[in-house]
């Protein structure tokens, strides 16, 4: 025992301290190598428990190989992380919604476990996170890239929030990277954040000058140099939590979700009925569907909380016409307004502008408006007032909070609150912040 606890303390010396003693041995930008956990430890048989751990953390701690890598760098980002009381905690809140399929995704394609883990970098595992530069996603993936890579995009869905979507077109990038820069994972990583041209120019560069072309020597933006840093830091933190005294939340290690098809367009509520869950919990893990309803130019499916999807197709077999989503186009006549056009439809003015990226109530002769018909739509708009107009609302944030229980609360998408709020996808909602909110009725 006392050797073990001799043992531990040394991780905390060599992964805590070592700036001041090994980084003096080289440039603080060259990674060197310390002692495995197995050199460390011993070789050791996995127990039973170990071979299916019921807590996805230890899944993943059992595949990480990368915790090892260290220099100043790594140190900084790690003490970061580690000043963060609330990060685990939120991380494994969502973990628990977006992080098993990726393990699986990753490990199902044989790569480093560590790759799962880039979304906490990217984005907090947040999938509703949109960067000033307009990044989104999981994974923050470019509108440019997105569009490159063929990832769909519209006014109705878009791919690089979608859990699946993103972490197939991530995960490919990645590959194609690796296989661009001599199969070498930090030079991948590398041109994911600032682009494989940048990388390139600056291993170029110093090769010019007879200079070391690693990652670590290379002359990159400030973002970068701090990118690999804070993915490896993490995989420090997960390996080694107890020698850190950190305590991470468990996570289930079992599938969260099903795909369900939904045999055409469906209102997202209307879904949440059949399946017998939460508007938000939907919601939650169809994160790249951006209106109520699911998207009419992608495969019929949503993503449904694993063990629903036979009640959910029970109840769409029973689904008539009516029950769909339905559209009809109407050809703008002069002296047309909105309010007279849907009284002729009999459907809400909120509606069609929200449907038609309307803002105020100027439309123009000659121009065409989707007007959605069927049954459906009468519960369907959430922002509506008295004259189908959306209703403001204050809203402190209270301790305990997050963007699924104030979606739930007042029955809005967290897409929506984001997006309304402007909020940060890096920063964590802080009691007494002020959020906006456009509700029915106030």
């Amino acid at each position: 025992m006392l050797k073990r606890i001799l043992i531990v303390t040394s991780v905390l010396v060599v992964l805590a301290g070592c700036q001041s003693t090994a980084v003096q041995e080289a440039p603080p930008e060259v990674a060197y190598t310390e002692p495995s956990p197995e050199e460390m430890f011993g070789p050791k048989e996995p127990a039973e428990a170990e071979k299916n751990p019921t807590d996805l953390w230890e899944r993943i701690r059992g595949g990480l190989t990368w915790q090892s890598i260290h220099n100043e760098k790594v140190g900084q980002a790690r003490d970061a992380y580690l000043r963060q009381p609330r990060y685990l905690d939120v991380i494994a809140q969502r973990a628990s919604l977006y992080l098993f399929y990726i393990v699986d995704e990753v490990e199902r394609r044989e790569l480093p476990i560590e790759l799962a883990l880039l979304p906490l970098v990217e984005s907090t595992l947040n999938p509703f996170a949109v960067s000033p530069e307009h990044a989104a996603g999981l994974w923050q993936i470019m509108p440019a890239t997105g569009k490159h890579l063929g990832l769909h995009s519209d006014w109705w869905y878009d791919g690089r929030k979608d859990i699946r979507d993103s972490t197939d077109m991530a995960l490919d990038y990645l590959e194609a990277l690796h296989q661009r820069f001599d199969e070498d994972w930090m030079l991948a990583l590398a041109a994911y954040n600032s682009g494989k041209g940048r990388v390139g120019r600056a291993r170029q560069a110093n090769a010019d000058k007879g200079l070391p072309t690693d990652y670590w020597s290379l002359k990159l933006p400030r973002e970068t140099r701090h990118y690999v840093p804070r993915l490896l830091a993490l995989t420090q933190i997960i390996a080694f939590p107890e020698a850190f005294g950190v305590d991470i939340p468990p996570v289930a290690n079992e599938p969260v979700f099903e795909v369900a098809n939904t045999g055409g367009q469906i209102e997202l509520a209307r879904a949440a009925d059949l399946a017998g869950v939460q508007l938000n919990e939907l919601q939650a893990i169809n994160p790249g569907q951006l209106r109520w309803a699911t998207s009419p130019d992608t495969p019929p499916e949503i993503l449904l909380p694993t063990g629903t999807g036979e009640r959910f197709h029970q109840g769409v077999a029973k689904l008539t016409e009516a029950d769909r989503v339905r559209w009809e186009h109407y050809r703008i006549q002069r002296g047309d307004n909105l309010i007279g056009i849907a009284k002729k439809y009999d459907t809400e003015v909120g509606l069609l502008r929200q449907v038609n990226g309307i803002r105020g109530s100027m439309i123009r002769a000659g121009d065409t408006l989707m007007i959605p018909q069927g049954s459906a739509w009468a519960s369907s708009l959430a922002l509506a007032g008295p004259s189908g107009e959306p209703v403001r609302k204050g809203y402190r944030v209270r301790r305990g909070d997050s963007l699924y229980r104030i979606a739930g609360k007042f029955n809005v998408s967290i897409h929506d609150i984001v997006a309304w709020n402007a909020l940060d996808p890096n920063d964590f909602l802080q009691p007494g912040q002020k959020l906006t909110l456009y509700i029915q009725g106030g």
